[in-house]
């Protein structure tokens, strides 16, 4: 299946099968949502949405490279305010709280409050993070 974002209904339920034993997806966690029991894998104390809005700014988009995608590069963010380009010219701020291989998942901001949000590291143009 190519997935170029998955919404918050969507990433619990596609994470499910890959671990076994925990209903919602997420290891340690019963319901499977960030803040139940477990929260995400590797997040201190089941990581939660962030309290707080994001900034009230745009920061200017970062000339692009090929290690800025890269998951080791935006691990640096986790856990902070982070502004997100994609190739398809969308952008947004984002709450990462994990990284995988080729996906990061976190929150995103909509406007108005953080929901679930995964997405594929190679639909990442840039990010910056604060």
């Amino acid at each position: 299946m190519d997935v170029s974002y998955i919404d918050s209904y969507s990433y619990p339920r596609l994470l499910g099968p890959q671990f076994p034993g925990s209903p919602g997806g997420f290891p340690g966690s019963p319901g499977g949502f960030p803040g139940s029991p477990g929260g995400f894998p590797g997040s201190p104390g089941g990581q939660q949405a962030p309290t707080s809005p994001p900034p009230a700014f745009i920061p200017q988009q970062q000339t692009a490279t090929p290690f800025a995608v890269d998951p080791g590069a935006i691990s640096l963010c986790l856990f902070r305010n982070t502004y997100i380009w994609l190739r398809n010219g969308a952008s947004f701020w984002y709450f990462p709280i994990f990284v995988g291989p080729r996906s990061v998942a976190g929150f995103r901001w909509n406007g108005r409050f953080w929901t679930i949000f995964g997405i594929d590291t190679r639909r990442i143009v840039s990010f910056t993070c604060f």
